[in-house]
């Protein structure tokens, strides 16, 4: 045995090592292997070998010492848990022998977790199942993991939703105080909050929308005057109905918007505030924010203001009904509207002209895009996808929003707090590759100045029918920054404005429900609690989860579907390309499938100037919005990524100096 001084020596050394051992903070990265890497904080990556990275898990932050392997090269060595940020994940329920397990779908856990016998809810294998980490790898590499939740097994209906609001931890329950909330409030609450507004209930406003459409948050009307014509825009106002603070709001808050998956969206509010109380229903008396404005006959906007009011909407209209209209054709519907209602329509499509009129000469408009409606059966898989067609009423809606948008963005510039939607322009590291873009394919483009509000509109412009050897629209238009969420106005480059915020659909997203409580509080001075910035950042965070929660579903759905488009020839167009291939976006359903360079002929280099992919020898060229015909190869079940193989291509001219360089 050791005697009290060796053991003290012993303790002290172990002190000495540890005070001079270097430790590095860093966040684990996973891959698709075994192995990972730890994103240090002095920003490097230092690679982590399988045995390490069996202790962590994706999105941890540790501490690491990194120690020297042969040939000079390091690798890290855990050496301390700081924070885990994967709490919950989804995955396979598995017995093996003796052992229960999970088998994570989350990317990056590549390995199967213990699930001890208390802990395991009665699963059956194959179950799909919702899990925490109950205890983590850390110590010795072998974490367990409890179950919260069975949530059903691959192909029973709905399977593919319900498993995508567990992988992003979304839910379609209320918790209790929001559920509680939304029951007490009624009609009678309505009604006493008229008494300090404006009642313009006589007054033909009218809501278009998809027919399906429940939760109704803009209704509109005009009218002519000496200098053009006086836009009414009436959004719903769930703000006057909702305490500042309160179970929903916070509730709101975290959900940031409503999210559309396919067939069953998942709401923002609960539908007793979003589809009963505060949608605008016709001939019921609903509360709302106006935005009355001045539309002059060349489209530019003149005076505006916005008013507390009670509307009651004179009629629920949809698209096509009001595109007949404009076209002039009548039916039965057509003819049963109201003169008063029939003559608004026909000014608003007249103000929407000129506003659209005006944003093409002097701001920018988003080119027109195929888009496409998936149709699901009952079973909440795709039946069909068709077209899904815009409108003049489609455009007509659109040109009325952005005005009052616009609106509701000069406002609160000249307020002390505002909430606006920001975007750059190009991204920070494109800048360099767009301006050699410009030099050799538009070279009287190169000497504008592409991060000022005016190059930037100029740029976009003059390429939209540029004649050159590559779409140069197309390749500025793929390395476009993303728009986000700020507290100080600043251009909106996408759209070729000076500054920008939305407070059109306060029942779908929180940032126009917030933009509703800042208006009221600049002008009425209404109670409201201002957002900080790390809020902000929550908010835009979960606005991007809730987009790749969409994103995921439809790709799981649409990679389904295409496992019954056969062995036809399909036509359609590169919509992207990447080093190891490109994808083909199909022509007859908007189809997005991938076609990878290992099966083409030969090795293909990628330019990352013009985004395209040329052949090292003959210098064959893919590059964007070329015409291709592909046949459905498979689809990849772990990545739901549909793939192509390539029938035939466009020919794509190839520059001499392309040939034999490699």
């Amino acid at each position: 045995m050791l005697n009290a001084d060796a053991l003290s020596q012993l303790r002290q050394l172990k002190t000495d090592i540890k005070d001079n051992k270097v430790v590095f903070p860093g966040t684990v990265k996973a891959t698709n292997g075994r192995f990972g890497f730890v994103a240090l904080d002095e920003g490097r990556d230092v690679f982590l070998p399988p045995e390490e990275m069996q202790k962590v898990l994706p999105g941890d932050r540790i501490t690491v010492t990194e120690q020297e392997v042969e040939k000079g090269k390091t690798q890290g060595v855990v050496d301390e848990l700081l924070e885990s940020r994967l709490t919950t994940f989804v995955g396979r329920y598995l017995v093996k022998g003796k052992g229960h397990f999970v088998v994570p779908e989350t990317p990056g856990i590549n390995r199967w977790i213990f699930i001890p016998p208390k802990a395991r809810m009665n699963a059956q294998p194959d179950d799909y199942i919702y899990c925490e980490i109950h205890k983590h790898p850390i110590r010795d590499g072998k974490g367990q993991a409890r179950i919260l939740k069975v949530i059903g097994k691959a192909g029973e209906p709905g399977i593919e939703r319900a498993l995508t609001l567990a992988t992003f931890d979304l839910t379609d329950d209320w918790p209790e105080p929001v559920q509680a909330q939304a029951e007490q409030l009624g009609e009678p609450d309505i009604a006493t909050r008229e008494a300090d507004r404006e009642d313009r209930t006589d007054q033909p406003y009218v809501t278009i929308d998809s027919p399906g459409t429940q939760d109704m948050d803009d209704a509109l009307l005009a009218e002519p005057n000496a200098t053009g014509w006086k836009l009414s825009i009436a959004i719903a106002d769930p703000t006057a109905m909702i305490a500042p603070g309160s179970a929903a709001e916070q509730e709101a808050f975290q959900r940031a918007t409503a999210i559309y998956f396919p067939g069953e969206p998942l709401p923002m509010l609960p539908d007793g505030i979003s589809t009963r109380l505060c949608s605008l229903m016709p001939e019921v008396k609903r509360l709302a924010l106006v935005c009355d404005l001045q539309v002059n006959n060349d489209g530019s906007l003149g005076d505006y203001s916005f008013h507390q009011a009670v509307i009651q909407s004179q009629g629920k209209l949809s698209y096509d009904l009001v595109a007949n209209l404009i076209e002039g054709r009548e039916d039965d519907d057509i003819k049963a509207l109201p003169d008063a209602v029939a003559n608004s329509l026909d000014q608003l499509h007249q103000v929407a002209t000129a506003l659209r009129k005006w944003r093409n000469e002097h701001a920018l408009l988003a080119g027109d895009r195929p888009e496409f409606r998936l149709r699901l059966d009952e079973n909440r898989r795709i039946r069909q996808i068709e077209p899904s067609v815009q409108n003049e009423a489609h455009r007509l809606v659109e040109e009325c929003m952005v005005a009052a948008n616009r609106c509701a963005a000069d406002f609160l510039s000249g307020q002390a707090g505002g909430l606006f939607i920001q975007h750059p322009g190009l991204r920070d590291d494109r800048v360099d590759n767009i301006r050699t873009l410009l030099e050799n394919h538009a070279p009287h483009l190169a000497a504008v100045d592409a991060n000022s509000a005016e190059g930037f509109r100029q740029l976009m412009r003059e390429t939209e029918a540029l004649d050159a050897e590559v779409p140069v629209k197309a390749i500025i238009s793929r390395q476009l920054a993303r728009a986000e969420l700020g507290f100080e106005a600043a251009p909106h480059q996408g759209m070729g404005l000076a500054a920008y915020t939305t407070f059109t659909s306060p029942l779908r997203k929180f940032s126009d429900f917030y933009v509703h409580r800042l208006i009221k509080a600049a002008l009425w001075d209404h109670a409201m609690q201002a957002l900080t910035r790390d809020q902000l950042e929550q908010l835009q965070q979960a606005q991007i989860l809730a987009r790749q929660a969409a994103n995921s579903l439809e790709a799981w759905l649409k990679s389904d579907f295409a496992k019954t488009l056969g062995d036809d020839a399909m036509t359609g167009v590169i919509s992207r390309t990447v080093p190891a291939g490109f994808f083909v976006r199909l022509d007859c359903n908007g189809l997005e499938g991938f076609v990878s360079c290992k099966d083409l002929d030969g090795k293909y280099s990628f330019d990352p100037v013009t985004l395209r992919l040329i052949h090292n020898k003959n210098g064959r060229i893919f590059q964007l919005e070329q015409a291709v015909t592909v046949r459905l190869a498979g689809v990849d079940e772990e990545r739901r990524q549909i793939n192509f193989s390539l029938v035939k291509a466009e020919e794509i001219p190839v520059p001499e100096q392309a040939v034999g360089n490699g």
